[in-house]
């Protein structure tokens, strides 16, 4: 009986599934591609995140199992949101003086952090420098350009428990699933431990995907202030997790 019952329920799934359009779920991808858009540089074209986008879209399409419990669209989603990443990982657009700068800026908020024993602030980490506020703030809008933190590339479609047989294929053993776990606990630490209003920017980008316009009328600031606080978020968040990096 319970055999037939499964049967039942796997072919009420496979109907599920045969119903998706592609087609009705192509705005979902746009909308993704224009919210991860925003951390990319201007080099990149939204057309080709769209594209990397549709390939999760049709392999969503193709592994969804509604017997998992989640709808379609969240599976869709996180499927979508994965492949965009894999391209962003695929291409690093962003000049080496870039990254340079992003670890110099990294190391002279470790010094000021560990000197003062407490978040260091704009000011301190461009006297650190040895440069102008105005000249640090750019380093920031340049580094928001790079690939320096990723909620996404962090947690990836494993964080998400909707396809166990494919998180278990990423872990290649027992220990790193259990370093994976201690980086979600450390990272989720730092987050809470960061400055408010960099934890408020982290939250609305990601948790709630404001896009960065959005943000600035939230917090009463410029498009280009909250990106340069997003930057510093993440720059402040690999000071921090260093040993994990390592």
């Amino acid at each position: 009986m319970a055999a037939v019952d499964g049967l039942a329920m796997y072919d009420k799934t496979q109907q599920l599934a045969n119903q998706i359009r592609v087609e009705d779920y192509a705005p979902l991808v746009k909308r993704i591609a224009y919210h991860m858009m925003m951390r990319m540089p201007a080099c990149v074209q939204v057309e080709d995140l769209i594209q990397a986008g549709m390939i999760g879209l049709l392999e969503a399409v193709q592994k969804y199992d509604a017997s998992r419990g989640a709808s379609f669209e969240t599976y869709a989603g996180i499927r979508i949101r994965g492949a965009i990443v894999d391209e962003m990982r695929r291409g690093d657009w962003a000049p080496r003086s870039v990254h340079r700068n992003a670890r110099m800026v990294s190391d002279a908020m470790r010094r000021v952090e560990a000197r003062l024993g407490r978040d260091a602030q704009d000011s301190e980490v461009a006297a650190e420098l040895g440069i102008p506020l105005s000249e640090y703030h750019a380093m920031l809008q340049d580094s928001s350009s790079s690939k320096l933190f990723s909620y996404e590339e962090t947690f990836g479609e494993e964080d998400s428990n909707i396809d166990a047989s494919e998180s278990s294929r990423a872990f290649a053993s027992p220990l790193e699933g259990l370093q994976r776990e201690g980086l979600k606990d450390a990272l989720v630490k730092a987050i809470n431990q960061l400055p408010e209003r960099e934890r408020l920017v982290l939250s609305l980008y990601y948790d709630q995907e404001l896009n960065l316009k959005e943000i600035g009328l939230v917090l009463g600031v410029s498009e280009s202030r909250v990106s340069q606080i997003h930057s510093q978020a993440a720059l402040r968040l690999r000071t921090r997790l260093a040993d994990w990096q390592e």
